[in-house]
């Protein structure tokens, strides 16, 4: 890491004691977020802080390398989407400790990168919940903008989404019905498929 860089590392460590809340840290630890360090600062704080700073790759990089929640998600907020490669994105998704950092990687970051429907249609295949949850939330985002799945896109949306609803994870079962009720909304025609592939597994779609 260039000197330059640690610098602002360390600085913006030092400007997160500004946005500590203890309330939110202990809520945090309470439901099981164990972070190395954690110092509570909400999602608008980060926001605020990542806007001031603009996007900077190499920032982002050193930012994922520190094991502290803040400096995890604001390395999402940062990162430019179109000059990330896959691979650093296949290693962050390796080191994603919890639930809240895959969420916010997956929609300050992954929903926007050139390669967003395949890394979404392998994770969502994969074993891992985590994986599964960001492969998910990065669909329901694009279904959402309006991009619809080709043919073979579907019927694999529509088997790995029907798996995940009658899996284990609660997380990834929200995930997954979320993704469906965005798919929905893509038209009539993806509402009828939708309704259809949920009613083989005796659920209801609201």
């Amino acid at each position: 890491m260039n000197q330059d860089v640690n610098s602002q590392v360390n600085a913006i460590k030092q400007s997160f004691r500004q946005m500590m809340d203890g309330a939110v840290a202990q809520s945090m630890r309470q439901k099981g977020l164990d972070y190395h360090l954690n110092w509570g600062a909400t999602l608008p704080r980060l926001r605020e802080k990542a806007d001031e700073i603009g996007k900077n790759y190499d920032l982002a990089i050193a930012l994922w390398k520190e094991n502290v929640r803040e400096c995890k998600i604001l390395a999402t907020m940062i990162m430019p989407a179109d000059e990330v490669l896959p691979e650093v994105i296949d290693i962050w998704m390796e080191q994603t400790p919890t639930q809240e950092i895959a969420e916010q990687a997956a929609f300050n970051l992954y929903q926007y990168l050139p390669y967003a429907p395949e890394k979404a249609y392998t994770w969502i295949a994969s074993d891992k919940d985590l994986y599964q949850l960001c492969g998910f939330h990065i669909l329901s985002r694009l279904f959402m903008n309006g991009q619809e799945p080709n043919e073979r896109g579907i019927n694999e949306f529509i088997d790995q989404a029907l798996a995940a609803l009658q899996g284990e994870s609660v997380m990834v079962k929200k995930a997954a019905m979320l993704s469906v009720q965005r798919f929905a909304e893509l038209g009539l025609v993806y509402q009828r498929l939708a309704k259809s592939a949920i009613k083989t597994i005796n659920l209801d779609f609201l």
